[in-house]
């Protein structure tokens, strides 16, 4: 299984802080560490292989973090310490920083978690300096077409980006796959399996048993409330986060609303854009959208798989989509949108990096209206806009979302 994110660790291997990656349940962090085993023993790197989801070792670890040499070869080298599952220590912060402060000559530690509430609730400290994290989200397009065996197809988008006038006669085929990733998402064990029964399956158990585990181990006591508002939000993807409103239509607490949506969030089920404003007179609502990260668990929790020809929700699914393609690039909390009393708005906008832009989503390029965006040039003369559609789908499609 090939993610682009690998090659990002092989890298850092050499580092000296420590490698924590992190990301949602299923993503493939297991399979990326036994690559990284794979490529230490084929550099001949010292290296040890330790899954925190067996008892015995991580009884031996508790105990204490020095515990670990009883595993490492016997050798005067450095070794690396590829660690599963690190959410399981009852310290994981403790861990790293004893190791970290008095034994990164001996010991590169590359470690997974299952799940960022844990890191975030356990890490009593920020180990400011002696950690780098790694997300691993869901695969992206280029991604996928490798998993499923159709780098001819990968090949053709490349081409198709290095030459601006080129046309292509596999145009058809790369819509039929990029609307199959709309509909099932990325999720790789999806992604590899050739049979749309059997994609709804995966898809339905990780909805039903992964999320499920997540809810449990945050000792999560409303899980009726906890699904339902997964749900509204997976239907409103996009949309505006009113907690007062939810917690209304869920009959909980405003906080129980927040506590879920942290959740949600720390497990990376879903990321949260907040408002971009200049002017607090015009630009007052302060109000968060929230976007799942993965449009097969949004279809999956909606029980909607019809072809996108079909629905009425095509809009908001490449919206979701899109805000993956730029998450992918760049961090959440460089992802803004702009909306003003007056209902101007505009859906991304990364006002503080290098090269700043906007991007108004739409899923079909007759329904641009170059007028209702005037305020915003006008205001951000700074922050050119650009526009992202689907239909009508062709080669220019991969030249806008590369």
């Amino acid at each position: 299984m090939y993610r682009n994110l690998l090659e990002h660790l092989k890298l850092h291997l050499s580092k000296k802080e420590f490698t924590i990656i992190t990301g949602a349940r299923q993503t493939g962090k297991s399979t990326l560490l036994r690559q990284l085993e794979t490529h230490c023993k084929k550099e001949k790197r010292s290296c040890v292989f330790l899954n925190l989801e067996n008892k015995e070792v991580l009884s031996v670890l508790d105990k204490s973090p020095l515990n670990i040499f009883s595993f490492l070869p016997s050798t005067s080298g450095k070794t690396v310490a590829l660690i599963d599952e690190i959410q399981y220590l009852e310290d994981p912060s403790n861990f790293l920083k004893l190791l970290y402060d008095e034994h990164h000559g001996q010991l590169k530690i590359v470690a997974t978690g299952s799940s960022a509430f844990y890191i975030d609730s356990k890490f009593k400290d920020s180990l400011a300096g002696r950690k780098k994290i790694f997300r691993l989200l869901t695969c992206s397009f280029e991604e996928c077409l490798i998993l499923s065996g159709k780098t001819e197809l990968l090949e053709e988008i490349n081409r198709l980006r290095s030459n601006l006038q080129s046309k292509s006669l596999l145009i058809e085929r790369l819509r039929h796959e990029f609307e199959d990733y709309l509909l099932y998402g990325g999720y790789p064990a999806v992604v590899t399996e050739p049979d749309r029964r059997a994609k709804l399956e995966i898809l339905r158990e990780l909805r039903d048993s992964y999320v499920k585990r997540d809810i449990l181990e945050a000792g999560v006591k409303n899980v009726k409330a906890f699904y339902n508002l997964f749900r509204i939000l997976a239907s409103q993807s996009g949309g505006i986060l009113n907690v007062n409103e939810l917690a209304s239509t869920l009959r909980i607490k405003g906080e129980t609303v927040d506590s879920y949506i942290a959740l949600m969030q720390n497990c990376f089920h879903i990321e949260i854009v907040r408002p971009f404003f200049r002017n607090l007179r015009k630009e007052i609502t302060k109000m968060p959208k929230a976007y799942l990260l993965d449009t097969g668990l949004r279809n999956s929790l909606l029980n909607n798989f019809q072809p996108l020809a079909s629905r009425i929700d095509k809009g908001e699914i490449w919206e979701t989509l899109y805000f993956k393609l730029l998450n992918n690039r760049y961090e959440a909390e460089e992802i803004n949108y702009w909306r003003t009393t007056e209902q101007n708005e505009v859906d991304f906008v990364l006002p503080n990096i290098e090269n700043p832009f906007a991007v108004e989503v739409k899923y079909s390029e007759t329904a641009i209206k170059t007028s209702k965006y005037k305020k915003f040039v006008e205001n951000y003369p700074e922050i050119p806009l650009q526009f992202a559609w689907i239909e009508p789908f062709n080669e220019d499609f991969f030249r806008r979302t590369r």
